[in-house]
């Protein structure tokens, strides 16, 4: 089985694939797309991080890389009075501004900007919180430091980032099968995309320096609701950005193959309530430091 020769290496780097530009492009768009999947997929996470900030009434909260907007509402719905959503995808965005109700217009607003380096007005917020939006920012310790500057000194600050790849059987079993037949891009594991933040250490590290303290990261692993069966997990796999460009290397022949491959690998996988894949998942607290 050999990669279409006229096209054998993907091309699109992870800073154009993770940029603002390709945050409102075919990644802003594939989440939209995928909106109700990712929702239900990640519902234990959402569901762990509003648990974990303990949002009070009354409280100001902000919520980071928000995406279509599924934490930003569920905080709202914990009783905080205002909620401010961050992200740079416009069509994600968007997404997040139709779901929201005329009971929530008071409550919820959004805001099309970077949260690395956004002018937030200073102590401005209780609680900042993330389901996987901070693993993108070009300059992590500048970011973590902007972010401590919107809370005020006592604020409290979760997050989720994924755990290293091969925890992660929800990217393993797809990625080791694709990798067996396509040359799979190289990256560097500190670099912007899903695992800039596997590693304790380094978010023990930027929190510390960012005036953060309190800190604690907890791991968390569960086996999520992917898919209804294999072949809605192979219609998911194939429209997943990065998965399409990959397979664009293929030709016919060698496409029927892979999905042959893939069909054998997720079959065991399969449940009375659809196809779930393992994945580790760290759950980050912290406290931004109270003012002497």
């Amino acid at each position: 089985m050999e990669a279409n020769s006229t096209s054998t290496a993907v091309t699109t780097s992870t800073a154009d694939r993770f940029s603002a530009e390709g945050w409102s492009g075919e990644e802003g768009l594939h989440w939209v797309d995928q909106r109700e999947r990712y929702t239900r997929m990640h519902q234990g996470i959402t569901d762990r991080i509003i648990e974990a900030a303990a949002v009070e009434p009354g409280a100001a909260v902000l919520d980071i890389g928000c995406g279509t907007g599924d934490t930003t509402y569920t905080a709202a719905a914990a009783g905080a009075t205002r909620v401010l959503g961050i992200d740079v995808s416009a069509p994600m965005l968007a997404e997040a501004e139709r779901r929201r109700t005329p009971h929530e217009a008071a409550q919820v607003t959004f805001l099309r900007a970077d949260p690395q380096t956004h002018a937030f007005t200073p102590g401005a917020f209780d609680v900042a919180i993330s389901r996987f939006g901070l693993l993108f920012f070009t300059d992590p310790s500048a970011a973590f430091a902007n972010i401590a500057a919107a809370l005020r000194p006592g604020g409290r600050l979760v997050f989720s980032t994924w755990q290293s790849p091969d925890r992660n059987e929800y990217f393993t079993l797809p990625l080791s099968v694709l990798a067996a037949r396509i040359p799979m891009p190289k990256r560097d594991p500190d670099e912007p995309g899903g695992f800039s933040l596997a590693d304790p250490d380094r978010i023990r590290n930027l929190l510390t320096s960012a005036g953060f303290d309190h800190i604690d990261i907890t791991p968390v692993q569960e086996r999520p609701w992917i898919a209804r069966d294999i072949d809605d997990a192979l219609t998911y796999l194939r429209a997943i950005p990065l998965t399409r460009s990959l397979l664009a290397t293929l030709d016919a022949e060698a496409d029927r193959e892979l999905e042959l491959a893939l069909r054998t690998a997720l079959a065991p996988k399969q449940t009375d309530d659809g196809l779930r894949l393992g994945t580790a998942t760290w759950l980050v607290t912290a406290r931004r430091g109270e003012t002497e």
